[in-house]
Protein backbone atom coordinates (compact mmCIF):
# COMPACT_ATOMS: atom_id res chain seq x y z
CA UNK A 1 0.00 0.00 0.00
CA UNK A 2 1.08 3.32 -0.99
CA UNK A 3 3.54 5.15 2.16
CA UNK A 4 2.14 8.68 2.68
CA UNK A 5 4.34 11.50 3.46
CA UNK A 6 3.08 14.10 5.61
CA UNK A 7 4.89 16.57 3.88
CA UNK A 8 4.34 17.64 -0.49
CA UNK A 9 6.82 15.76 -2.55
CA UNK A 10 7.75 17.29 -5.63
CA UNK A 11 5.60 15.71 -8.36
CA UNK A 12 2.48 15.96 -6.45
CA UNK A 13 -0.15 18.15 -7.04
CA UNK A 14 -2.27 20.18 -4.10
CA UNK A 15 -5.46 18.47 -4.27
CA UNK A 16 -7.54 21.01 -2.57
CA UNK A 17 -11.20 19.80 -1.34
CA UNK A 18 -13.75 22.12 0.56
CA UNK A 19 -15.11 20.57 4.12
CA UNK A 20 -17.80 18.28 4.49
CA UNK A 21 -17.36 15.75 6.77
CA UNK A 22 -16.75 16.71 10.53
CA UNK A 23 -16.17 13.14 11.63
CA UNK A 24 -14.80 11.85 8.44
CA UNK A 25 -12.77 13.79 6.57
CA UNK A 26 -9.31 13.68 9.22
CA UNK A 27 -9.17 10.62 8.46
CA UNK A 28 -10.60 10.10 5.16
CA UNK A 29 -8.06 13.11 3.47
CA UNK A 30 -5.50 10.29 3.16
CA UNK A 31 -7.60 8.10 1.23
CA UNK A 32 -6.92 11.43 -1.51
CA UNK A 33 -3.63 10.77 -0.57
CA UNK A 34 -1.42 9.58 -3.47
CA UNK A 35 1.95 10.06 -6.37
CA UNK A 36 -0.20 12.24 -8.36
CA UNK A 37 -2.28 14.03 -4.89
CA UNK A 38 -1.47 15.85 -1.71
CA UNK A 39 -4.98 16.43 -0.30
CA UNK A 40 -5.86 19.57 1.80
CA UNK A 41 -9.15 19.50 3.97
CA UNK A 42 -9.97 23.07 3.83
CA UNK A 43 -11.31 24.61 7.61
CA UNK A 44 -11.19 28.55 7.08
CA UNK A 45 -14.93 29.76 7.99
CA UNK A 46 -13.95 33.58 7.58
CA UNK A 47 -16.45 35.45 5.50
CA UNK A 48 -16.67 32.15 3.42
CA UNK A 49 -20.18 32.96 2.77
CA UNK A 50 -20.19 36.64 1.90
CA UNK A 51 -17.15 35.13 -0.41
CA UNK A 52 -19.02 32.86 -2.25
CA UNK A 53 -22.38 35.41 -2.36
CA UNK A 54 -19.68 37.58 -4.64
CA UNK A 55 -19.43 34.90 -7.10
CA UNK A 56 -22.47 32.49 -7.18
CA UNK A 57 -26.05 33.98 -7.71
CA UNK A 58 -28.03 33.90 -4.36
CA UNK A 59 -30.38 31.04 -5.87
CA UNK A 60 -27.55 28.64 -5.83
CA UNK A 61 -28.42 26.27 -2.54
CA UNK A 62 -26.34 27.20 0.35
CA UNK A 63 -23.38 24.34 0.65
CA UNK A 64 -22.83 25.21 -2.59
CA UNK A 65 -22.45 29.13 -2.04
CA UNK A 66 -20.49 27.64 1.08
CA UNK A 67 -18.28 25.25 -0.85
CA UNK A 68 -17.08 27.82 -3.81
CA UNK A 69 -16.75 30.39 -0.88
CA UNK A 70 -14.34 28.72 1.17
CA UNK A 71 -12.37 27.42 -2.09
CA UNK A 72 -11.44 30.97 -3.11
CA UNK A 73 -10.88 32.57 0.11
CA UNK A 74 -8.37 30.07 0.40
CA UNK A 75 -6.98 30.15 -3.26
CA UNK A 76 -6.90 34.10 -2.01
CA UNK A 77 -5.02 33.73 0.61
CA UNK A 78 -1.41 33.25 -1.17
CA UNK A 79 -1.27 29.61 0.40
CA UNK A 80 -1.22 27.95 -2.44
CA UNK A 81 0.87 27.52 -5.63
CA UNK A 82 -1.94 27.84 -8.29
CA UNK A 83 -0.24 26.61 -11.18
CA UNK A 84 0.00 23.35 -9.09
CA UNK A 85 -3.11 22.89 -7.62
CA UNK A 86 -6.59 21.24 -8.03
CA UNK A 87 -9.65 21.78 -6.89
CA UNK A 88 -11.91 18.60 -5.94
CA UNK A 89 -15.87 19.53 -6.39
CA UNK A 90 -17.74 16.12 -4.97
CA UNK A 91 -20.94 16.01 -7.38
CA UNK A 92 -24.09 14.37 -7.97
CA UNK A 93 -24.34 13.88 -11.43
CA UNK A 94 -28.33 13.68 -11.60
CA UNK A 95 -31.19 16.37 -11.47
CA UNK A 96 -30.06 17.59 -8.23
CA UNK A 97 -28.41 20.87 -8.11
CA UNK A 98 -25.41 19.63 -7.02
CA UNK A 99 -24.81 18.35 -10.51
CA UNK A 100 -24.12 21.81 -11.12
CA UNK A 101 -21.56 22.46 -8.68
CA UNK A 102 -18.44 22.19 -11.25
CA UNK A 103 -19.80 24.40 -14.06
CA UNK A 104 -20.52 27.15 -11.23
CA UNK A 105 -16.82 26.69 -9.52
CA UNK A 106 -15.13 27.17 -12.79
CA UNK A 107 -17.40 30.19 -13.97
CA UNK A 108 -17.06 31.86 -9.87
CA UNK A 109 -13.08 31.16 -10.67
CA UNK A 110 -13.42 33.11 -14.15
CA UNK A 111 -15.00 35.46 -12.25
CA UNK A 112 -12.35 35.81 -9.47
CA UNK A 113 -9.66 35.79 -11.68
CA UNK A 114 -8.23 32.68 -11.16
CA UNK A 115 -7.57 31.20 -14.46
CA UNK A 116 -4.36 28.75 -13.74
CA UNK A 117 -6.41 26.16 -11.52
CA UNK A 118 -8.21 22.94 -12.84
CA UNK A 119 -11.20 21.53 -11.12
CA UNK A 120 -11.57 17.46 -10.93
CA UNK A 121 -14.80 16.02 -9.40
CA UNK A 122 -15.74 12.68 -7.32
CA UNK A 123 -19.24 11.13 -8.66
CA UNK A 124 -20.49 7.92 -8.30
CA UNK A 125 -22.19 8.51 -11.32
CA UNK A 126 -20.99 6.94 -14.57
CA UNK A 127 -20.81 10.23 -17.67
CA UNK A 128 -18.65 12.46 -15.74
CA UNK A 129 -15.71 13.98 -17.13
CA UNK A 130 -12.42 14.98 -15.66
CA UNK A 131 -12.28 12.84 -12.60
CA UNK A 132 -9.96 12.63 -9.65
CA UNK A 133 -7.69 9.11 -10.79
CA UNK A 134 -8.33 6.55 -7.79
CA UNK A 135 -6.67 3.79 -7.57
CA UNK A 136 -6.99 0.53 -5.00
CA UNK A 137 -5.24 1.65 -1.98
CA UNK A 138 -7.12 4.47 -2.00
CA UNK A 139 -10.84 2.92 -1.99
CA UNK A 140 -9.53 0.64 1.08
CA UNK A 141 -8.33 3.98 2.77
CA UNK A 142 -11.61 5.64 2.09
CA UNK A 143 -13.74 2.29 3.52
CA UNK A 144 -12.25 2.41 6.14
CA UNK A 145 -12.25 5.92 7.14
CA UNK A 146 -15.81 5.73 6.50
CA UNK A 147 -16.25 2.70 9.26
CA UNK A 148 -14.10 4.60 12.06
CA UNK A 149 -15.72 8.01 11.04
CA UNK A 150 -19.32 6.56 11.78
CA UNK A 151 -17.92 4.85 14.98
CA UNK A 152 -16.85 7.69 16.24
CA UNK A 153 -19.79 9.76 15.25
CA UNK A 154 -22.33 7.59 17.24
CA UNK A 155 -20.04 7.30 20.01
CA UNK A 156 -19.44 11.16 20.54
CA UNK A 157 -23.12 11.26 19.77
CA UNK A 158 -23.70 9.47 23.26
CA UNK A 159 -20.90 10.34 25.24
CA UNK A 160 -20.45 13.92 24.77
CA UNK A 161 -23.49 15.49 26.27
CA UNK A 162 -23.40 13.09 29.60
CA UNK A 163 -19.46 13.58 30.22
CA UNK A 164 -18.63 14.06 34.05
CA UNK A 165 -15.02 16.13 33.09
CA UNK A 166 -15.79 18.69 30.14
CA UNK A 167 -13.75 17.96 26.85
CA UNK A 168 -13.29 14.28 27.71
CA UNK A 169 -15.38 12.67 24.58
CA UNK A 170 -13.39 15.14 22.21
CA UNK A 171 -9.87 14.37 23.89
CA UNK A 172 -10.89 10.18 23.40
CA UNK A 173 -11.77 11.44 19.73
CA UNK A 174 -8.97 13.21 18.96
CA UNK A 175 -6.59 10.20 20.61
CA UNK A 176 -7.85 7.32 18.07
CA UNK A 177 -7.83 9.57 15.38
CA UNK A 178 -4.05 10.13 15.77
CA UNK A 179 -3.77 6.47 16.39
CA UNK A 180 -5.69 6.08 13.23
CA UNK A 181 -3.97 8.58 11.20
CA UNK A 182 -0.36 6.41 11.62
CA UNK A 183 -2.22 3.72 10.30
CA UNK A 184 -3.30 5.35 7.33
CA UNK A 185 0.17 6.90 6.76
CA UNK A 186 1.93 3.49 6.99
CA UNK A 187 -0.66 1.30 5.77
CA UNK A 188 -0.83 -0.81 8.83
CA UNK A 189 -3.65 -3.05 10.23
CA UNK A 190 -6.00 -1.83 7.38
CA UNK A 191 -7.17 -5.71 7.31
CA UNK A 192 -10.93 -5.71 7.13
CA UNK A 193 -10.17 -8.90 9.36
CA UNK A 194 -8.98 -6.58 11.88
CA UNK A 195 -11.86 -4.06 12.31
CA UNK A 196 -14.48 -5.73 14.43
CA UNK A 197 -11.23 -5.83 17.40
CA UNK A 198 -10.84 -2.55 16.72
CA UNK A 199 -14.49 -1.59 17.11
CA UNK A 200 -14.25 -3.05 20.49
CA UNK A 201 -10.87 -1.06 21.89
CA UNK A 202 -12.54 1.87 20.41
CA UNK A 203 -15.84 1.62 22.18
CA UNK A 204 -14.52 0.31 25.27
CA UNK A 205 -12.23 3.79 25.78
CA UNK A 206 -15.23 5.64 25.39
CA UNK A 207 -17.07 3.99 27.66
CA UNK A 208 -14.82 4.39 30.30
CA UNK A 209 -15.67 8.15 30.38
CA UNK A 210 -16.92 9.15 33.32
CA UNK A 211 -20.34 9.94 32.99
CA UNK A 212 -23.08 12.28 34.97
CA UNK A 213 -26.22 9.76 34.39
CA UNK A 214 -28.64 12.20 33.75
CA UNK A 215 -31.08 11.26 31.31
CA UNK A 216 -31.55 14.37 28.21
CA UNK A 217 -33.44 13.89 25.33
CA UNK A 218 -32.86 12.80 21.80
CA UNK A 219 -33.06 15.11 18.75
CA UNK A 220 -32.74 13.07 15.76
CA UNK A 221 -31.18 15.05 13.11
CA UNK A 222 -31.67 13.58 8.89
CA UNK A 223 -31.91 15.20 5.96
CA UNK A 224 -29.50 17.01 3.36
CA UNK A 225 -25.64 15.64 3.02
CA UNK A 226 -24.20 18.99 3.92
CA UNK A 227 -26.40 20.49 6.11
CA UNK A 228 -26.10 16.84 8.21
CA UNK A 229 -22.39 16.17 8.34
CA UNK A 230 -20.53 19.57 8.42
CA UNK A 231 -20.61 22.08 11.27
CA UNK A 232 -20.19 25.00 8.14
CA UNK A 233 -23.41 24.01 6.68
CA UNK A 234 -25.55 23.81 9.60
CA UNK A 235 -24.21 26.88 11.95
CA UNK A 236 -23.23 24.30 14.74
CA UNK A 237 -26.06 22.42 14.92
CA UNK A 238 -24.55 19.90 17.05
CA UNK A 239 -22.63 22.01 19.33
CA UNK A 240 -26.27 24.41 19.84
CA UNK A 241 -28.32 21.52 20.89
CA UNK A 242 -26.04 19.88 23.47
CA UNK A 243 -25.80 23.38 24.67
CA UNK A 244 -29.48 23.20 25.02
CA UNK A 245 -29.25 20.26 27.25
CA UNK A 246 -29.86 17.60 24.44
CA UNK A 247 -28.25 14.27 22.79
CA UNK A 248 -28.55 14.17 19.26
CA UNK A 249 -28.65 11.37 16.85
CA UNK A 250 -27.98 11.11 12.93
CA UNK A 251 -27.43 8.16 11.04
CA UNK A 252 -23.71 7.34 9.70
CA UNK A 253 -22.03 8.02 6.38
CA UNK A 254 -21.91 4.76 5.34
CA UNK A 255 -25.66 4.74 4.76
CA UNK A 256 -25.46 7.64 2.28
CA UNK A 257 -23.01 5.78 0.43
CA UNK A 258 -25.19 2.50 0.33
CA UNK A 259 -28.12 4.65 -0.70
CA UNK A 260 -26.56 5.92 -3.50
CA UNK A 261 -24.48 2.80 -4.86
CA UNK A 262 -28.12 1.27 -4.32
CA UNK A 263 -29.66 3.87 -6.91
CA UNK A 264 -26.67 4.23 -9.30
CA UNK A 265 -25.66 0.37 -9.82
CA UNK A 266 -29.57 -0.33 -11.19
CA UNK A 267 -27.81 1.77 -14.26
CA UNK A 268 -24.75 0.26 -14.63
CA UNK A 269 -23.92 -3.01 -16.39
CA UNK A 270 -20.91 -5.37 -17.06
CA UNK A 271 -18.05 -5.09 -14.56
CA UNK A 272 -19.33 -2.05 -13.20
CA UNK A 273 -22.41 -3.57 -12.22
CA UNK A 274 -20.21 -6.10 -10.04
CA UNK A 275 -18.28 -3.70 -8.90
CA UNK A 276 -20.96 -1.71 -7.51
CA UNK A 277 -22.16 -5.28 -5.90
CA UNK A 278 -19.34 -5.90 -4.04
CA UNK A 279 -18.30 -2.79 -2.71
CA UNK A 280 -22.11 -2.42 -1.51
CA UNK A 281 -21.80 -5.89 0.29
CA UNK A 282 -18.14 -4.93 2.15
CA UNK A 283 -19.67 -1.90 2.93
CA UNK A 284 -23.16 -3.29 4.58
CA UNK A 285 -21.44 -6.37 5.98
CA UNK A 286 -18.94 -3.94 8.47
CA UNK A 287 -21.60 -2.02 9.11
CA UNK A 288 -23.78 -4.42 10.46
CA UNK A 289 -20.73 -5.82 12.88
CA UNK A 290 -19.98 -2.27 13.64
CA UNK A 291 -24.03 -1.75 14.60
CA UNK A 292 -23.49 -5.79 16.49
CA UNK A 293 -20.25 -4.31 18.11
CA UNK A 294 -22.24 -1.10 19.89
CA UNK A 295 -25.38 -3.20 20.92
CA UNK A 296 -23.37 -5.75 22.74
CA UNK A 297 -21.24 -3.10 24.62
CA UNK A 298 -24.91 -1.48 25.48
CA UNK A 299 -25.06 1.61 23.22
CA UNK A 300 -27.70 2.70 21.19
CA UNK A 301 -27.73 1.60 18.00
CA UNK A 302 -29.74 2.03 14.55
CA UNK A 303 -30.31 0.00 11.58
CA UNK A 304 -27.99 -1.22 9.30
CA UNK A 305 -28.80 -0.20 5.53
CA UNK A 306 -30.61 -3.46 4.51
CA UNK A 307 -32.72 -3.56 7.49
CA UNK A 308 -33.46 -0.14 7.22
CA UNK A 309 -34.40 -0.30 3.80
CA UNK A 310 -37.05 -3.16 4.29
CA UNK A 311 -38.62 -1.53 6.99
CA UNK A 312 -38.81 1.73 4.78
CA UNK A 313 -39.75 -0.47 1.66
CA UNK A 314 -43.54 -0.83 1.79
CA UNK A 315 -43.83 3.18 2.52
CA UNK A 316 -41.18 4.59 -0.02
CA UNK A 317 -43.37 3.11 -2.97
CA UNK A 318 -42.03 4.62 -6.08
CA UNK A 319 -39.59 7.53 -4.95
CA UNK A 320 -37.17 8.77 -6.96
CA UNK A 321 -33.71 9.31 -5.95
CA UNK A 322 -32.54 12.68 -6.58
CA UNK A 323 -29.64 13.85 -4.80
CA UNK A 324 -30.21 12.65 -0.78
CA UNK A 325 -33.51 11.41 -2.35
CA UNK A 326 -35.80 8.52 -0.17
CA UNK A 327 -32.84 8.43 2.53
CA UNK A 328 -34.35 11.70 3.77
CA UNK A 329 -37.52 9.61 4.66
CA UNK A 330 -35.85 6.12 5.23
CA UNK A 331 -33.67 7.64 7.91
CA UNK A 332 -36.97 9.62 9.44
CA UNK A 333 -38.58 6.30 9.33
CA UNK A 334 -35.88 4.69 11.26
CA UNK A 335 -35.70 6.87 13.93
CA UNK A 336 -38.97 7.25 14.60
CA UNK A 337 -38.85 3.45 15.10
CA UNK A 338 -36.25 3.12 17.46
CA UNK A 339 -38.33 5.98 19.66
CA UNK A 340 -35.98 9.31 18.92
CA UNK A 341 -39.67 11.46 18.76
CA UNK A 342 -38.16 14.32 18.02
CA UNK A 343 -36.31 15.08 14.43
CA UNK A 344 -34.81 18.12 13.17
CA UNK A 345 -34.61 17.88 9.15
CA UNK A 346 -32.32 20.29 7.55
CA UNK A 347 -31.39 20.93 4.21
CA UNK A 348 -30.69 24.05 1.88
CA UNK A 349 -33.28 26.39 1.17
CA UNK A 350 -34.45 25.59 -2.19
CA UNK A 351 -33.58 22.13 -2.19
CA UNK A 352 -36.22 20.11 -4.16
CA UNK A 353 -35.36 16.65 -3.35
CA UNK A 354 -35.22 17.44 0.20
CA UNK A 355 -38.85 19.41 -0.49
CA UNK A 356 -40.21 16.84 -1.99
CA UNK A 357 -38.84 13.25 -0.17
CA UNK A 358 -38.36 15.44 2.68
CA UNK A 359 -41.08 17.53 4.17
CA UNK A 360 -43.42 15.41 1.32
CA UNK A 361 -43.52 12.80 3.87
CA UNK A 362 -42.79 14.43 7.47
CA UNK A 363 -46.66 15.00 8.32
CA UNK A 364 -47.59 11.34 7.55
CA UNK A 365 -44.86 9.92 9.11
CA UNK A 366 -45.90 11.80 12.31
CA UNK A 367 -49.18 11.21 12.31
CA UNK A 368 -48.11 7.39 11.64
CA UNK A 369 -45.63 7.26 14.61
CA UNK A 370 -46.98 10.00 16.85
CA UNK A 371 -43.29 11.81 17.31
CA UNK A 372 -42.57 15.40 16.02
CA UNK A 373 -40.81 16.98 12.93
CA UNK A 374 -39.45 20.77 12.36
CA UNK A 375 -37.29 21.68 9.11
CA UNK A 376 -34.51 23.38 9.30
CA UNK A 377 -34.16 25.26 5.96
CA UNK A 378 -30.57 26.84 5.54
CA UNK A 379 -29.87 30.10 3.77
CA UNK A 380 -27.40 32.71 3.29
CA UNK A 381 -29.76 35.20 4.35
CA UNK A 382 -31.30 33.31 7.43
CA UNK A 383 -29.78 34.96 10.88
CA UNK A 384 -29.22 32.73 13.82
CA UNK A 385 -31.96 33.48 15.76
CA UNK A 386 -34.46 32.44 13.30
CA UNK A 387 -32.69 28.96 13.39
CA UNK A 388 -32.59 28.71 16.97
CA UNK A 389 -36.62 30.21 17.35
CA UNK A 390 -37.02 26.71 15.27
CA UNK A 391 -35.50 24.79 17.31
CA UNK A 392 -36.90 25.55 20.24
CA UNK A 393 -39.94 24.64 19.08
CA UNK A 394 -39.44 21.35 18.99
CA UNK A 395 -36.80 20.69 22.15
CA UNK A 396 -39.12 22.85 24.49
CA UNK A 397 -42.68 20.56 22.82
CA UNK A 398 -43.77 18.06 25.23
CA UNK A 399 -44.32 14.93 23.84
CA UNK A 400 -47.42 12.65 25.01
Amino acid sequence: MYQINEKQVPGQKTLIIPAMFDHHFPLMKYAFCSEEYYPVILENDDSITETGLKYVNNDMCYPCIINIGQIIRALQSGQYDLKNTLLLMPTFGDRCLGSNYTEILKKALEKAKIPDVSVITFSVKQGEDNKIHMQYFMFMRAFFSMQYGDLLLFLSQQIRPYEAEKGAADRCMQKWIGTLSEDFRTGKHLNPLLLKRQFRKIIADFQAIEQTGEHKQRIGIVGELFTRYCRFGNRDLVKYLEEAGCETFMNGLSSYFLYYIDCNKKEASGALRFGYNAIYTMILTFQKIMMRSLKKAGMFTFYDYGTLKKLFGKEKAELDSVGDGWLIGMDTCGCFRKGVKKILGVQAFRCIPSHIYGRGQYSAMVRKYHGSIVALDYDSSLPDVNIQNRIHLLIDRVME
